[in-house]
């Protein structure tokens, strides 16, 4: 089977900075985009950040600027650098990733449990 275990959430004061990590581990054949979704409550998850299986990164604009995703293949590993943290930023972070698995001929995606970051003074 196929895991995503996100770590790195916490809480930070606004203007901090935190770094998320979601390591892929399983039967794993190839990975393609991965990326970070974050749900506020009350509202629906949203994309983040994406990036392609060649580091060609997407950003939502409200975190333009401010968000770095990054990869490392060799440790099927996406993160997600957060600075100048808002008190909007405050959700669960959800990792995800379009993973072939070592069993089948098709990718599917696959999403981490989620992990929570709280921005607040």
């Amino acid at each position: 089977q196929v895991q995503l275990v996100e770590s790195g959430g916490g809480l930070v004061q606004p203007g901090g900075s935190l770094r998320l990590s979601c390591a892929v581990s399983g039967r794993i054949f190839s990975i393609n985009d991965m990326g970070w979704y974050r749900q506020a409550p009350g509202k629906e998850r949203e994309l983040v950040a994406v990036i392609t299986r060649y580091s060609s990164t997407n950003y939502a604009d409200s975190v333009k600027g401010r968000f770095t995703i990054s990869r490392d293949n060799a440790k099927n590993t996406v993160y997600l650098q957060m600075n100048s943290l808002k008190p909007e930023d405050a959700a669960v972070y959800y990792c995800n990733a379009n993973i072939r698995s070592d069993h089948s001929y098709a990718a599917m995606d696959y999403w981490g449990k989620g992990t929570v970051v709280t921005v607040s003074s």
